[in-house]
């Protein structure tokens, strides 16, 4: 990493501590209400059963991370790309256009790793007295969450590079919406063998290994898809969106 990149990483940091406030109630407030309801509430009435902050915790520590990730990436750069044009300042920084995205996406995994270390603890509060959480295999899960964040980060890239700004809330909407409900952040993976077509189907889902991930990292005593499975799931991903949003930046940088 050059100086360069480096200055444009502690500017873009700086912007973000300026911001805290919103950055917070941005990638707090949805999983930390589903956290509430279904973590604290739900099991003292006797709707779920009180070990179900065990699925629950991994998911919403997944959700968070990619909900931050995603739009600390794609909300700026469809702002930069569209209405401010900010975006050819930065690209008349002596870095090649690839550095400038690849800035972008660390960006996107620093403020991932903030929510999640932000959520975590919150969450453990609400649903501290139902937890059992077994968090042995800390490379694991240091590798889940970066990976996480990573990935996450990258769909942002590619986001923030195909969408119009007029279309962004739609795009999230849409996007968002279903991955949430298919990304096994609330029900575990394993359990889905009773409807065989859609534990295939969700595969398709991101959110699905991150979540997955979470669970054999925090509760491995939990039914959690397998290992191998999360990890090529994890790591396919990333490369993927990568790729696509490095090659979408570039073009759309060019034009």
């Amino acid at each position: 990493m050059n100086g360069t990149m480096m200055a444009l990483l502690h500017r873009d940091m700086r912007v973000a501590r300026r911001e805290l406030k919103y950055f917070i109630m941005r990638v707090g407030l949805q999983p930390l209400l589903f956290t509430f309801i279904f973590g604290y509430v739900m099991p003292r009435q006797g709707i779920v059963a009180r070990g179900y902050g065990n699925l629950l915790l991994p998911g919403i520590l997944a959700l968070s991370m990619t909900l931050s990730g995603m739009q600390a990436v794609a909300l700026p750069l469809v702002v930069e790309f569209g209405w401010t044009k900010e975006i050819e300042d930065r690209l008349l920084a002596p870095i090649s256009i690839k550095g400038v995205a690849l800035e972008k996406i660390l960006v996107g995994i620093i403020q991932a790793v903030i929510a999640g270390l932000f959520v975590l603890p919150l969450a453990w509060l609400m649903m501290r007295s139902g937890l059992d959480l077994q968090a042995g295999n800390v490379a694991l899960l240091i590798s889940v969450a970066l990976l996480t964040s990573w990935l996450f980060a990258a769909l942002g890239m590619v986001v923030g590079t195909l969408v119009a700004p007029q279309q962004i809330g739609l795009i999230f909407n849409v996007l968002i919406g279903p991955m949430i409900f298919f990304g096994c952040a609330y029900y575990p993976w394993e359990a889905l063998k009773v409807i065989p077509w859609f534990q295939k189907f969700v595969l398709i889902n991101p959110l699905v290994y991150a979540s997955e991930g979470f669970r054999a990292a925090l509760t491995p005593q939990s039914p959690h898809m397998p290992l191998w499975l999360i990890l090529g799931g994890l790591i396919g991903f990333c490369g993927l969106f990568t790729y696509v949003g490095l090659s979408k930046f570039e073009r759309r940088a060019l034009e």
